[in-house]
């Protein structure tokens, strides 16, 4: 039988697979993806928390289902860093980061368009999970390269030593699991 972790989070209760980054390591699969009712709480208990912000911003592809529902609850506008330029993009900006569940350098794009939306606007980063911090780095320089200011980042799990920080908001605290 798998292991898993008991999470509970905006009141809402899952069982998390662990799944093994290496031999050392295991981490707590948090997928959002098709759990609506957890979305719809995570999202309701972030912008409970969030201060006042213009827009949010969020990385493909778990952040969307949040940042989705975020933008629906609070009628502001969403923006998602895609994972490469499209061809829509008239002038893509992109940027790399590192992520702990892929282990690969991975790009980040958005479009100079969505950029000059986030000029004069307060920014709310938005992800799932901030773990080592590399997509929240990656949002943070496209947020950047705007006029915009950063009026959070927020996700609705930090994991590991992301728990220790206090540049972030987050609903709960998410252990690694050292073997």
């Amino acid at each position: 039988m798998r292991k898993t972790y008991t999470l509970t989070v905006a009141g809402v209760t899952r069982e998390l697979p662990l799944c093994p980054v290496n031999e050392k390591l295991d981490i707590a699969a948090f997928v959002m993806f098709s759990d609506v009712e957890l979305t719809i709480a995570c999202a309701k208990a972030l912008l409970e928390r969030a201060p006042e912000f213009d827009v949010i911003l969020t990385a493909e592809a778990k952040g969307i289902p949040l940042a989705y529902e975020m933008s629906r609850q609070s009628g502001k506008r969403y923006i998602p860093a895609r994972k490469g330029p499209k061809l829509y993009m008239e002038n893509p900006v992109v940027v790399e980061d590192i992520s702990i569940t892929t282990q690969a350098v991975q790009k980040l794009v958005i479009d100079q368009k969505d950029i000059e939306a986030m000029d004069g606007k307060r920014i709310l980063i938005v992800d799932d999970v901030i773990s080592t911090g590399g997509s929240l780095h990656a949002l943070e320089t496209l947020a950047a390269k705007s006029t915009g200011t950063i009026a959070a980042r927020a996700a609705v799990l930090a994991e590991g030593d992301a728990a220790e920080r206090d540049d972030i908001l987050f609903l709960e605290p998410l252990p690694l699991f050292f073997k």
